[in-house]
């Protein structure tokens, strides 16, 4: 009996100090790094490059490059092998398999609930900084289209006209798509002879340009934008080319002067214009989505505006219109935003993210177009700019005489009297 009850106590011993062991071992983690990763959409590869600090999971660092853009993610494990990484406010993740040659292997996946569907299968390989083309292996451009360029695209339903402004150095191509309803974030890509192709992956879906300069120095081409829809082009430098006047799409329907809703916050209070913490005050209204990375832009330029200016007599509402038309689950994303940003001003819930509804439930305006669009109200309540889209700081001179605008009519608006 007692050698019976030694030999279980030894194995007992046994089991525990391996169960120790086991804990202290680390197990293994993504190599600390650059990467390059390759996304196939629609059987196009479109590459995306990012950069992993940290030796694990808890500290790590994951790095979305795009030129001189930089966006972090956190790095979670759902097992011994698989990376679980969310896009931030976005809806969506990374989820990935390292395999035992070391590469990742997963896809880009929509976490939106009826949505998960969607996605993107990708690969990635370890010490790699090239987007497109190894080192050594350039083909010397055959023109530089560095410049302003007008884009006409060639599909059955109607698309914001759009404008590319590239800068070329060598084989290198970095630029932005700019729209009436926003624009691309920065994007990076090669010239390879008569050849062009450039992408970007900042947490919202991969997009892609790629084409070839013809004989007459147009380009022609296509623009993809991950798991939505492909479109062709054609474009053209012109220096003088211009979008549409983003302060005059939008407006107010004969007859207002005002806005008027009323929304549910995050915990479902009812807010209006009509509450009397916006009496008197100069009110910054947003219309946005966390699905939308414009809107994204538009909050880091807003979220520290209003915390330096809101005691002078300024307030702001963010109505957001959501993938989901479900109060629970805009608590979810909406807070998600919230907390990322420091957002200190009002968010509260429209409804699912849908211009159509965006224009119901906003009756006063002749049209809505774009998330996100920007409405300005003075002390006593009238509507006095309407901003369509947003123009991020790659659009350089763009960005500027934005923010330049844009405070100057905020200053203007603060100082006049309420009555």
């Amino acid at each position: 009996m007692k050698s019976i009850l030694y030999g279980f106590a030894c194995l007992l011993a046994t089991l525990v100090l391996a169960d120790t062991v086991s804990a202290n071992v680390k197990k293994p983690f993504i190599k600390q790094g650059v990467w390059r990763g390759v996304f196939t959409v629609s059987e196009i590869q479109v590459p995306f490059n990012f950069e992993v600090k940290g030796e694990d999971a808890t500290h790590a660092v994951f790095t979305l490059i795009n030129g001189s853009r930089r966006d972090d993610f956190h790095v979670a494990y759902t097992t011994e092998d698989s990376l679980f990484i969310k896009m931030n406010t976005y809806d969506a993740a990374l989820v990935a398999k390292v395999e035992s040659d070391g590469k990742l292997v997963g896809e880009y996946r929509s976490l939106v609930p009826g949505f998960r569907g969607n996605a993107l299968p990708f690969v990635a390989e370890y010490g790699k900084s090239y987007r497109y083309v190894e080192p050594g292996h350039d083909v010397a451009p055959s023109y530089d289209i560095s410049g302003k360029w007008e884009i006409k695209n060639y599909t059955k339903d109607a698309v914001p006209a759009s404008i590319a402004l590239l800068k070329q150095n060598g084989n290198k191509l970095t630029g932005v798509i700019m729209t009436v309803v926003g624009d691309s974030r920065e994007i990076e890509g090669t010239v390879q002879g008569d050849e062009f192709a450039l992408s970007g992956f900042t947490g919202p879906s991969p997009f892609y340009v790629k084409g070839k300069i013809n004989d007459d120095k147009t380009l022609s081409g296509e623009e993809g934008f991950g798991i939505y829809k492909n479109l062709k082009f054609d474009a053209f430098k012109n220096a003088d080319v211009e979008l549409p006047d983003p302060y005059k799409i939008t407006f107010l329907k004969d007859g207002y002067k005002k806005l008027d809703f009323t929304f549910p916050d995050l915990n479902g209070k009812p807010v209006s214009l009509s509450d009397e913490k916006y009496k008197g005050k100069v009110v910054i209204v947003e219309t946005i989505g966390t699905w939308c990375p414009n809107c994204t832009d538009q909050t880091v330029f807003l979220a520290p505006w209003f915390k330096k200016n809101h005691d002078r007599g300024v307030e702001a509402i963010a109505i957001g219109f959501e993938q989901k038309d479900d109060l629970e689950y805009a608590r979810y994303t909406l807070g998600k935003l919230k907390e990322k940003y420091d957002i200190k001003y009002d968010l509260v819930f429209g409804g699912i993210a849908d211009k159509k509804v965006v224009a119901e439930k906003l009756p006063a305006l002749n049209k809505f177009i774009a998330f996100p669009t920007t409405i300005i109200i003075d002390r006593k309540g009238n509507v006095r700019e309407i901003y369509t889209g947003y123009t991020g700081s790659v659009t350089g001179k763009y960005y500027q005489d934005y923010e330049q605008k844009f405070n100057r009519l905020l200053d203007q608006l603060i100082s006049e009297p309420s009555e």
